[in-house]
């Protein structure tokens, strides 16, 4: 057999079941890269959530403690302020405790809707796993 023959055999095309095995192949291959990169997405989405989740849980019990600290201060700090009143001296803590309340619940508030918002932007759609399908499906349509 001379070279140019067995160039032609190796050149010529693979038959179609041949064809479709590697077609098959390369599909499962696509489909465990794209389920992988889904769940990479889904966790680094699931770890974000988290570290809101607790950003808001730190700032509540943050929010718990100062309000609770701060009452008790504020609260001995009005009854002065007020020393000079007609007030009693349950309604001088009374006063402190109110001023001190609001501020802390202004506070813990503010803490919560700030980290709701940012958690709200985030979404749950792995963005980068859909535009992939996408591009598949687009690809698919145009190949068939």
């Amino acid at each position: 057999m001379s070279n140019k023959s067995v160039t032609r055999i190796e050149r010529e095309p693979e038959g179609l079941p041949a064809l479709f095995s590697k077609l098959a192949d390369d599909l499962t291959t696509l489909l465990d890269t794209k389920l992988t990169l889904l769940k990479v997405e889904l966790k680094e989405e699931f770890d974000a959530y988290i570290r809101g989740v607790m950003m808001i849980l730190i700032g509540a019990v943050v929010a718990i403690v100062g309000f609770a600290l701060l009452n008790v201060a504020l609260a001995f700090l009005m009854s002065l302020l007020f020393a000079n009143t007609s007030f009693s001296q349950p309604a001088r803590y009374a006063f402190g405790f109110i001023i001190t309340a609001l501020i802390y619940l202004i506070i813990g508030g503010l803490t919560i809707a700030v980290t709701k918002n940012r958690l709200a932007k985030q979404g749950l759609v792995p963005k980068r796993t859909v535009k992939e399908l996408e591009r598949d499906k687009e690809w698919l349509q145009k190949e068939i």
